[in-house]
């Protein structure tokens, strides 16, 4: 299992737009009509990497319970179908119905979104305000498969606290660490 640690793009950073093919919809969605409120959760995600399954149920909950309070999440696939095809929109589909993802669940094909994000791994989390400028990226937490910590999503959870109540996160941001994104060569 490979350890690779997010690039931790800015804060301030402004949110790149994009529009993508959402799996279960079967729909193009672009970043201006999914976005919160009161702010935005990017996830880059997929459907196999050990890291994602350790938390998938965490962060079905987390954007339940967030969802009432604007904010919107979006997870977004980027990695190489053809060489990875456990990754592939039809089975992102299936997998999105089956954790029951209460977000769209976006595939990057070209894998420039990816990139436009400076995304590095999976689970590689980004947080966006009302004016979309980054106020958090990196980790949920700091459990990962096999280090006996339970899955909590604290890190996530109170950078998302600080949005809604307009309070600067003075908590160090650590890099998320997962599998690399699978790129096309």
């Amino acid at each position: 299992m490979a350890r690779t640690p997010s690039n931790m793009l800015p804060i301030g950073t402004k949110a790149p737009d994009f529009s993508l093919f959402d799996t279960v919809s079967g729909n193009r969605l672009n970043f201006n009509e999914l976005k919160g409120n009161l702010g935005t959760v990017i996830m880059f995600i997929c459907n196999h990497c050990p890291f994602v399954i350790h938390v998938n149920s965490e962060l079905v909950d987390i954007a339940n319970a967030y969802a009432e309070k604007g904010i919107n999440f979006i997870a977004i696939s980027s990695n190489d179908a053809v060489n990875y095809p456990q990754d592939s929109p039809e089975k992102m589909k299936l997998h999105a119905k089956k954790e029951n993802y209460p977000f769209p669940y976006l595939y990057d094909e070209t894998q420039n979104i990816a990139k436009a994000y400076d995304a590095a791994c999976t689970p590689d989390l980004y947080v966006f305000d009302n004016n979309l400028e980054l106020v958090y990226r990196g980790q949920l937490d700091n459990s990962r498969p096999g280090n006996g910590l339970p899955v909590t999503g604290k890190d996530l959870r109170y950078a998302l606290d600080c949005l809604i109540e307009g309070k600067k996160n003075t908590e160090t941001q650590k890099p998320s660490i997962g599998c690399n994104i699978k790129w096309k060569y």
